[in-house]
């Protein structure tokens, strides 16, 4: 075998790009009970930079972040999880965007699962984790289960399951429609018009506090009567109003 063709073997056996930057973008308000530990999940981690995107937080959670002994990039910004993620993204500096949830931990070696699923998988324009939920009910193992049926047959992980993709990528499709609900929602749907979405096995875990705070069937209802609404056409506006006074 001459060089060149040792050359040429050699680089096929080397992951490609697989030091490209993640860029870990988490909108927060008032997330002091939990932002510690997701924050710890983050390490040890490789090439990743972190920004913590605070709508007017008056807990402490801002206090929380600076004193964390590690280097996190604070932005402040208008109320707005949309908002706040697209300000994220814009400050950004990686190549790979991981959108996560204050609430939500990562799996160990996430950073390397996400450069390999997106070197290695043909046609992917994005990526999300398995979800798992902090409580040890039985009915959320169903929700889990129900959760990644949708995720793997439909291609529709929501932003509790750690949405990752390209910074091109996302940027081609307008980032996050800044819509006051359903914003994750619909930039799934617009990605899954351009290629494939994949979830991977390993699991985030996610706390439960949205599903006992009204119940986990309730909640699961509530869920499925939002998707409805939003589907035949009620404003996002009237159905996160309505969200907020617990009416659905």
């Amino acid at each position: 075998m001459d060089d060149s063709q040792t050359a040429n073997s050699s680089q096929q056996n080397q992951p490609l790009d697989g030091n490209r930057k993640i860029s870990i973008i988490i909108p927060v308000i008032n997330e002091a009970e939990h932002i510690k530990s997701t924050l710890a999940t983050t390490k040890p981690s490789k090439n990743v930079e972190i920004i913590v995107v605070d709508g007017g937080s008056s807990d402490g959670t801002v206090e929380i972040i600076d004193n964390l002994g590690f280097a996190v990039k604070v932005i402040m910004a208008n109320p707005g999880r949309a908002v706040q993620m697209n300000i994220g993204a814009l400050a950004a500096t990686g190549d790979i965007l991981l959108f996560l949830h204050a609430d939500t931990r990562l799996p160990p070696g996430f950073d390397a699962m996400i450069r390999q699923a997106i070197i290695e998988t043909s046609g992917i324009v994005a990526g999300a984790f398995t979800l798992k939920i902090d409580a040890e009910l039985t009915s959320l193992r169903l929700v889990e289960k129900g959760v990644k049926w949708r995720s793997h047959f439909w291609q529709m992980p929501y932003g509790d399951q750690g949405i990752f993709l390209e910074r091109e990528v996302f940027q081609a499709v307008g980032g996050f429609p800044e819509l006051p609900i359903m914003e994750d929602f619909e930039l799934i749907r617009n990605l899954k018009r351009q290629g494939t979405i994949i979830t991977l096995p390993a699991p985030v875990v996610t706390s439960a506090r949205r599903w006992l705070k009204k119940g986990v069937w309730q909640t699961t209802l509530i869920n499925q009567v939002v998707i409805v609404a939003y589907l035949i056409g009620v404003s996002p506006e009237h159905i996160r109003s309505w969200y907020r006074r617990g009416k659905v």
